[in-house]
């Protein structure tokens, strides 16, 4: 089974979690379903980022240690993530021994590499980002992300020599020009690097909270190069080498286009310096936007993810999460948006099909599934589906998987219309009708698992079938002729009951 090592970026503890977290997570959770059922051996890292400037800000405007405050917000992810089904194998929190030990062996390698050296910086800082921009990077002398004011800092820091790895970065992006998709954001981090590239500076003396610099515990490391190692903290980094020899590289890393620079720049440049290979793929995702805005504690437009499956449920909101934007595109979030893809998708196309098939195979089968036909029409569909949704799945595009998927059930429904199988005798003809479209379920489901998987769950137990969807492995389970017939299926209640508004 070849290694998939798939990462979110690690979320600051400096807010609850709101609907852009979890647009990222899901979407990651899904890739990671999806490869799992495709044969490999998956390994799922998210978690919290809690040191910096920012974090300590906010733990002290509401009268706590920086500690007391992380331990009460990191939870939240947590529980958020458990809610919407995340299959994460590891939760990371920055704050953890094990990641401090990782962060000071990995700078401290690169510091023996003579690519960290001490300087003064001086520059405008965006507190928000955590992160220093020059002058003609701020719009309106204010931080082109958060549009806030930054403000200007001055401190004696430490420097990676990031200039001295600009021929390697541009070598690297060249070698593969899949390392980082889609290809706007390669080329626009391509031209950040072949622009010119400075130091930067990676530690501070002006908070404690963060992680020490072991040759010199009067700085702690930059919240974001403490951040970016958490990648090398969960794969055993310097503790358990055949561990890290196993997952690294071969890593995939699901980002927001806001932090393209740290990741696509920085982050290899650092894995270089220190004498390892840089991430095999970084795949950048755009905002998930609220009337037009991303979202902010300070524009008060964060949705948090439980208000929403508690209304819609949790399969439906991973759905729509996954369908309507996809990956690399900005999108916004609207609650007509997301009712009108549930009546639209879930209540009257998949579930319309699973409750019209139950229905006419209790009346004209006694309740017993028949077979599927062999040479169905929808046998060569299915076909092509499943081989569609598969490279889509392996390219991080859940929103091209889903699509193919439910060409499958809209050629199910039409199946069923021409064939009429409810106004017919019961016999070989119906059989062969109600046995391809079970079929088709079967497959439905299987395709449908990462993105739902307990509405997946909830069919493949109706088809009569034992075990889950997830059990199973892809291709050879997508293969046509898999429902075996003979079982009992059940009708039960509306699996997506259609909502008004």
């Amino acid at each position: 089974m070849p290694p998939f090592y798939v990462t979110t970026p690690i979320y600051y503890v400096n807010d609850a979690p709101h609907i852009g977290h979890a647009y990222c997570t899901v979407n990651a959770d899904a890739v990671a379903r999806w490869h799992r059922l495709a044969g490999d051996d998956v390994f799922f890292l998210t978690g919290t980022d809690e040191h910096g400037l920012k974090v300590a800000q906010a733990a002290q405007a509401n009268g706590m240690s920086p500690k007391q405050w992380t331990d009460a917000l990191a939870p939240r992810f947590q529980a958020a993530w458990k809610d919407l089904r995340i299959s994460n194998d590891d939760f990371i929190r920055t704050s953890e021994p094990r990641h401090h030990r990782t962060v000071q062996r990995f700078l401290e390698q690169i510091h023996r590499n003579g690519h960290i050296v001490k300087d003064t910086y001086r520059g405008w800082y965006c507190v928000g980002c955590e992160q220093y921009y020059a002058e003609d990077e701020l719009v309106d002398g204010s931080c082109p992300v958060h549009g806030r004011p930054v403000e200007w800092y001055e401190e004696e820091n430490y420097f990676f020599r990031l200039s001295a790895f600009q021929e390697r970065l541009v070598d690297w992006f060249e070698a593969d020009p899949e390392r980082v998709r889609p290809a706007a954001k390669r080329n626009e981090a391509l031209s950040f690097v072949k622009g010119g590239l400075q130091d930067i500076s990676i530690t501070r003396t002006s908070i404690d909270w963060g992680v020490p610099v072991p040759w010199d515990p009067s700085h702690v490391f930059y919240v974001w190069y403490d951040a970016l190692v958490n990648y090398l903290t969960a794969i055993g980094y310097g503790e358990d080498e055949p561990r890290f020899a196993t997952w690294w590289p071969a890593v995939h890393h699901l980002i927001g286009k806001e932090i393209i620079r740290f990741h696509c720049v920085w982050w290899p440049a650092m894995c270089m310096a220190a004498g390892i290979d840089p991430p095999a793929h970084v795949q950048v995702h755009g905002w998930l936007l609220v009337g037009g805005e991303k979202m902010s504690k300070s524009k008060l437009n964060q949705i948090a993810p439980g208000d929403l499956t508690s209304d819609f449920g949790v399969d439906a909101v991973r759905y729509h999460l996954l369908r309507d934007t996809p990956l690399g595109s900005d999108g916004d979030f609207s609650y007509e948006g997301i009712t009108a893809r549930y009546n639209s998708d879930l209540a009257n196309n998949l579930g319309n099909l699973l409750a019209r098939v139950a229905t006419v195979v209790g009346s004209k089968c006694a309740g017993i599934g028949p077979a599927p036909d062999p040479h169905s029409r929808l046998a060569p569909v299915a076909t092509e589906v499943v081989a569609e949704a598969a490279g889509a799945w392996a390219a991080f595009q859940p929103a091209a998987a889903l699509e193919a998927t439910w060409r499958l059930i809209r050629e199910t429904n039409a199946e069923l219309e021409a064939a009429e199988p409810w106004k017919a005798e019961p016999g070989p003809a119906v059989d062969a009708v109600l046995g391809s479209a079970l079929e088709a379920l079967r497959i439905v489901a299987l395709l449908a698992s990462p993105a739902m998987p307990d509405t997946a769950a909830d069919i493949w137990r109706r088809l009569g079938l034992a075990g889950r969807p997830e059990e199973r492995r892809m291709p050879a389970d997508g293969a046509w002729g898999g429902y075996p017939g003979g079982l009992t299926v059940e009708k039960g209640q509306p699996l997506f009951p259609r909502r008004k508004g």
